[in-house]
């Protein structure tokens, strides 16, 4: 017998292509990884753990999957890559048994007004299909029922050059479903006209109130009185109607400054381009403050809100139109077409009936597809992003999670556990970013990073099993089994601020009385009506200070001291002390150094490769000119404080020659939440999604406000930081503040002195308080979902 002959029959022999069952990581520097090398089995479930800040998702997402990604990318024609985005490869040594990388982020959702759950799901798409097939009267095809797609008609010559050239008439026409008067955006904008400027004064007397409207100003004051359209020295109330008309409506027109050439029009298109085209979460806080003065929002009357054109509403299957389709409630949806049984369109349905299933089995029966996707939790989107993958008959590929229980009741995290299980039993592997014990007792491999967070992590501190975790000696381990104990006596309540008759959303009629002068803890499961009853039923006037989930915006530009406004103070100190102009200590003005604009690097664009970034030779990626630098404070000059870590600088900016009390509160307040070790001037880019959360919280602890709502605040949190944190709720409550937060975690519950619990379910399952009191009593009676689970974690089931 031949030796192939031999191989084909003993069973026993290894093929060759079952040894590759390791992702091997080799001297990985990404962000703050020294050097880390480790080897991550396939095909199996490993997590990620660690204090936030030590490297996790550098390791995992910026190295691990930014690499497999790459590297797909590079299978594509140099002309395709030119359409793709471009990425570098990661700072690694060895990087092999890559598998295709499915990244599944808590990256939020575009805001754009006509992105909805719908449309970023393709649950719309395959609606809209169905209804150009079976509804009655029929107003189109697909397009016809698309509130993004508008309706066109056109007519005209056509030239055809084909043999003899020759005009031809043609005409042109396409049936969209977006309604005209809203444009698809299912709410109008209306201006109001004396939130724009004074009509007891004059132009000239500084009758506008827009931001950044100064009396100077070539380009909007100076060209309003200039314009030749009206005396710029009479009162605005005693204009005349065709001057009122040319102040406010006055189309597009070439006027004459100065002898300068400059386009005129009227006030409120102009105002219209300048801050209604902007993302309002973008603005700066006075600016937005304008906006929400000046613009209100309605519901679109010709429409009624549904976005489309009088025959796509009209168009009915057995009495369902699709605008009443997207208002329903998933779980309700995913009932309505199971329904639905005609053959002509049976693997539409199939396909359509498998997401919403999938939306109902990842816990998000509770939305609608016609919520906008901007107003989804970070966890929300995370799990938005994940249907599309249920049931997916892909296997052998890795998907990348990141904190993906962010967001969700106890009672939930189960379900997501079983969903991150079966999609390894399918054959693939699964890598986890998560700090959520339940989540870690599933893994089959554990990857723990450390010690500490920042410059003092990096490394890898312990890899194996859960059980060798726990006995491992690592701050994880140590915190791993960490259970907050009830409180033995909670603080009695100053007052009560009164919620009556809530309906925001889901909420039925709610009256609630949330205390004063404690700390409340509000709870339920995800869509239960927490946030409707906190963020869109508050009485105005409460003097609340909110701190919402809405994403840190800023660009590689942007780092914690200009987050956080503490670079003012920093730059007033250093100019005062050496007698020169503030604006020379930013890196985005005048100190900005001229080759490389204050960036500390230069950029190189290689059209369909990877950019390159090489430090600047001039200021050696100091970011100012060297004259700045010659100018010190306390011995230090500005490049070297931005390079503190915060709590090094809150001792500098403490005491002695450098002492500054404005940046030394700001300071103290950073390192209240945990973030000594982030230095000043690091990229906000570069921070983990717990960085983010926690620099927010930071910023709006020093607001002037007597009550404070946080929504989630130990999203990102790693079990030993959420000790600090309800330290950190402590001290507020102890110097009078009133502190309510929206929250899963069982040791803020535990530590509450109120709680408030929203239920029994989700979306209209829920809406309702079904406890209020003290934790120790929601533990004893145990009739609500929470109260269970916070048994169960008190060892009390």
């Amino acid at each position: 017998m031949s030796r192939a002959a031999s191989a084909r029959t003993e069973p026993s022999a290894t093929h060759v292509a079952d040894s590759h069952g390791l992702i091997r990581v080799q001297g990985a520097r990404e962000n703050n990884l020294k050097d880390v090398s480790v080897e991550i089995p396939k095909r199996r479930l490993t997590v990620f753990t660690g204090v936030s800040g030590s490297g996790k998702s550098s390791l995992v997402f910026d190295t691990v999957a930014a690499e497999s990604q790459r590297l797909i990318n590079e299978t594509y024609s140099a002309f395709v890559q030119g359409f793709m985005p471009t990425l570098a490869r990661p700072e690694v040594d060895v990087l092999d048994g890559l598998t295709t990388a499915i990244i599944v982020d808590q990256q939020r959702l575009g805001a754009d007004p006509r992105s909805t759950v719908g449309t970023v799901t393709d649950a719309n798409a395959m609606l809209r299909i169905l209804f150009s097939r079976l509804g009655t009267p029929h107003a189109g095809p697909p397009g016809a029922y698309a509130f993004n797609v508008p309706s066109v008609r056109a007519s005209g010559a056509v030239t055809v050059e084909k043999g003899a050239r020759k005009a031809v008439k043609a005409t042109y026409s396409r049936t969209g479903g977006m309604c005209p008067r809203c444009e698809g955006r299912g709410t109008v904008s209306d201006i109001d006209v004396t939130q724009l400027y004074d009509d007891t004064k004059s132009i000239a007397e500084g009758a506008f109130t827009i931001p950044g409207w100064k009396s100077d100003s070539f380009w909007t004051v100076r060209l309003y009185a200039e314009s030749g359209f009206f005396d710029p020295h009479k009162p605005i109330r005693d204009f005349s109607e065709r001057e009122m008309r040319d102040l406010l409506h006055r189309e597009p027109t070439k006027v004459k400054v100065e002898g300068v050439n400059l386009t005129y029009e009227g006030l409120i298109p102009k105002v219209r381009k300048s801050f209604l085209s902007k993302d309002r979460e973008a603005m700066q806080p006075h600016v937005r403050a304008f906006v929400d003065r000046a613009v209100t929002f309605a519901t679109c009357p010709e429409c009624d809100g549904t976005r489309l054109t009088e025959a796509a509403r009209s168009s009915r299957i057995r009495g369902v139109g699709i605008a009443d389709a997207c208002a329903m409630q998933i779980s309700d949806l995913a009932e309505w077409t199971g329904g639905l049984d005609e053959p002509s369109v049976a693997p539409l349905l199939a396909k359509l009936r498998h997401t919403l299933d999938s939306f109902v089995e990842i816990g998000l029966g509770y939305l609608s597809l016609e919520r906008p996707s901007g107003t989804l939790s970070g966890g929300e989107a995370q799990r938005v992003k994940m249907v599309r993958h249920l049931g997916s008959s892909l296997t052998d590929v890795t998907y990348v999670f990141d904190e993906p229980t962010t967001g969700l009741h106890p009672h939930d995290i189960r379900r997501m556990n079983d969903l991150l299980l079966r999609l390894r039993d399918k054959g693939n592997t699964v890598l986890v970013v998560e700090h959520k014990p339940e989540v870690i007792a599933i893994a089959d491999h554990v990857v723990d990073l450390g010690p500490g967070a920042g410059t003092d992590g990096g490394e890898v501190v312990y890899e194996g099993t859960v059980e060798g975790l726990r006995g491992s000696g690592t701050v994880t381990g140590r915190h791993l089994g960490d259970r907050a104990a009830l409180k033995e006596t909670v603080r009695a309540p100053s007052g009560v601020l009164e919620i009556r008759g809530a309906t925001a959303n889901n909420l039925r009629s709610v009256d609630v009385d949330i205390p004063l002068g404690v700390l409340t803890v509000v709870t339920g499961v995800a869509g239960s009506g927490k946030s409707s009853l906190l963020h869109g039923s508050l009485p105005p006037g409460a003097g609340v200070v909110s701190v919402d989930q809405g994403a840190i915006k800023g660009s590689r530009r942007s780092n914690p001291a200009t987050y956080t406004g503490l670079l003012d103070p920093i730059r007033k100190a250093f100019a005062k002390a050496n007698g020169v102009k503030p604006a020379l200590f930013s890196a985005n003005s005048e100190g900005a150094c001229p080759t490389c604009n204050g960036a500390g690097v230069v950029y190189t664009d290689l059209a369909m490769m990877a950019g390159v970034a090489t430090p600047c030779e001039e200021c050696e990626g100091k970011r100012f000119q060297a004259s700045v630098l010659e100018h010190r404070l306390g011995g230090r000059d500005i490049s070297e404080v931005l390079a503190m870590p915060v709590a090094e600088a809150a001792e500098f900016f403490g005491a002695g020659e450098a002492r500054t009390p404005a940046a030394h509160t700001i300071l103290r307040r950073m390192a209240d939440v945990g973030l000594g070790y982030l230095t000043l001037g690091q990229p906000l880019t570069a921070l983990s999604g717990g960085e983010r959360q926690r620099l927010k919280l930071a910023t709006h602890v020093g607001e002037k406000g007597g009550v404070y709502v946080l929504d989630e605040p130990t999203t990102g949190l790693h079990p030993a930081d959420v000790e600090q944190l309800l330290g950190l709720l402590d001290r507020l409550v102890d110097s009078g503040k009133s502190v309510i937060v929206i929250e899963h975690h069982q040791a803020v519950m535990a530590h509450a002195d109120w709680i408030v619990d929203l239920g029994p379910g989700a979306g209209h399952d829920g809406g309702r308080v079904v406890y209020e009191g003290t934790p120790a009593d929601l533990v004893a009676d145990r009739s609500t979902l929470t109260g269970r689970h916070l048994a169960e974690y008190l060892g009390r089931a």
